[in-house]
């Protein structure tokens, strides 16, 4: 039986598109998911970026649940440390009511944003440190057991929507294991810790009420078309607005032309950014089916998250389906 396939939307906004249309684009991917046979799509939450539109991602999700009628839809992730728990249990608490077994919830510890963004959202600065304590106190809160005396969920007490921890960590996978929940690692943008990480969750893993064995899900970027070089070409393209998304730090309105974009990835820097697509496949059905059946087996990863990185939303589509078909999702 092939492994199961979920999806992450970054809900991009591509050039000359508006917020609207990566919306409505998010629409049309889930909608085509869930025909294709995908487990879930999962939305995350970031923020003071131009070219994605899932800040506000529990809404977000909202949206497309109520234009999809099976997959399971969910944060890939919320950033906990910029909300209260409470907050987040009110708020996939009223998404699980709505639409009941279709919600995850994943959550992260990273700002998703930078330095000044934190500062915008109100964040702590030490509130990564209290990560764990969050998670637990959202669990008790969806589990309808408060850990705040006289505070409770209204709506979210008694829906249990399962938590999932993403990491590109360590910390991540250890967490994980302690208190017994799936692990997403996020190697479709951060490689280096995949194979340690995955090994420290299944070797600690603890049963717990929402989970009996360990749960591995991995990430992955795949483009699939009918043409090998048709595949190759949208991957440089996808490849050159990665790194002018990293340049545009740099001084405001500077534009890098494709050629500019190339030298700069012969360079360490440039590696580096390169580096962080190594799990990545371009390529016909065949091509990506084999890579994706040796990314599962190397990463020992029980379901696979694939960001489908095509900048334009019919490519996108079609990847979709193509890779759907290639892994036979439907007998999954």
């Amino acid at each position: 039986m092939s492994t199961p396939l979920s999806i992450l939307d970054l809900a991009p906004i591509a050039p000359g598109e508006t917020v609207r249309d990566s919306i409505a684009n998010s629409v049309a991917l889930a909608q085509a998911a869930e025909k294709a046979g995908y487990r879930r799509v999962w939305y995350a939450e970031h923020h003071n970026m131009p070219t994605i539109a899932s800040s506000a991602t529990s809404i977000l999700i909202g949206h497309v649940a109520a234009q999809t009628s099976t997959i399971r839809l969910g944060s890939g992730g919320i950033m906990l440390p910029n909300h209260a728990p409470l907050t987040i249990a009110e708020q996939f608490g009223t998404l699980a009511s709505l639409y009941p077994g279709r919600i995850d919830l994943g959550l992260g510890r990273a700002p998703g944003s930078d330095q000044e963004t934190m500062r915008a959202m109100r964040r702590d600065a030490m509130s990564s440190d209290r990560f764990p304590e969050d998670v637990l106190e959202l669990q008790a809160f969806l589990a309808g057991e408060s850990r705040i005396p006289g505070v409770q969920a209204v709506p979210g007490a008694g829906t249990n929507v399962p938590l999932y921890i993403l990491g590109s960590s360590l910390f991540g996978a250890q967490l994980a294991a302690m208190l017994g929940l799936p692990y997403a690692f996020a190697s479709h943008f951060s490689p280096d810790a995949l194979h340690e990480a995955v090994a420290i969750y299944r070797r600690d893993f603890k049963s717990s009420a929402q989970l009996d064995e360990p749960y591995v899900l991995a990430g992955v970027n795949v483009i699939a078309a009918d043409d090998e070089a048709d595949a190759r070409h949208q991957f440089a393209v996808t490849r050159r607005a990665r790194v002018r998304g990293m340049l545009s730090r740099g001084p405001a309105g500077t534009e890098y032309s494709d050629e500019q974009v190339d030298a700069f990835l012969t360079t360490a820097s440039g590696r580096g950014i390169a580096n962080m697509m190594r799990y990545s496949v371009s390529g016909t059905p065949d091509e990506v089916r084999n890579f994706l059946e040796e990314f599962a087996a190397s990463a020992h990863a029980d379901e696979l998250i694939v960001a489908h990185q095509s900048q334009d939303i019919a490519a996108r589509l079609h990847s979709v389906e193509l890779t759907a078909g290639a892994m036979q999702l439907a007998s999954v």
